[in-house]
């Protein structure tokens, strides 16, 4: 695995980490978090106190370089993400248009491992989270729900991102790894 300095569309230098068999060479940090906007579920992976891995789905909206999702206060999941502030994410990105109706073709993913930051219960709406993530939110709950806060680090491993459908059959084309650019 070798690794070069890439130019990115936001004019700054990056290092870039070249998967074998020339994965996708265009693919940018700024892309992922354009595509990471776009959808709006997650599967976020966290362990239990007791050791035991758990994964979950969320609904989620973006903000600058972050990711929220509410989630009941007295929930399973508010109180394990709490107690380790570490979390896996995976996005999956539809692909296909209408072509996915007739063919079975997966979802690209992005993932990524992320700092997390419950908030407590309280008022949502007053800025705590993006307008479109409390827009999905029945209004009795707003109140008795808290905030997961996610902050991806380290590395983003995509599959799919940036590439044709065709290409996706293509292990070594369709995967790529980028530096969580949160400039």
């Amino acid at each position: 695995m070798g690794s070069r300095l890439v130019l990115t569309d936001a004019g700054s230098m990056v290092q870039r980490i070249v998967l074998p068999g020339g994965a996708n060479e265009t693919l940018t940090s700024a892309q992922i978090w354009r595509a990471l906007a776009k959808a709006s579920f997650a599967v976020v992976g966290y362990v239990t106190p007791g050791g035991e891995p758990r994964s979950s789905g969320v609904v989620y909206a973006t903000a600058g370089k972050r990711l929220y999702a509410v989630v009941a206060a007295d929930s399973w999941k508010a109180r394990h993400i709490a107690a380790s502030g570490q979390v896996a994410v995976t996005v999956p990105v539809r692909r296909g248009g209408l072509l996915s109706l007739l063919l079975p073709i997966p979802p690209a993913t992005i993932s990524f491992h992320a700092a997390a930051i419950v908030h407590p219960a309280g008022p949502i709406a007053s800025g705590a989270v993006p307008a479109q993530l409390t827009s999905l939110l029945p209004a009795e709950r707003r109140d008795k729900s808290c905030v997961i806060e996610i902050v991806p680090e380290g590395w983003f491993v995509t599959y799919g991102i940036g590439v044709s459908l065709m290409k996706m059959r293509d292990t070594s084309a369709a995967r790529a790894r980028l530096p969580v650019a949160k400039d």
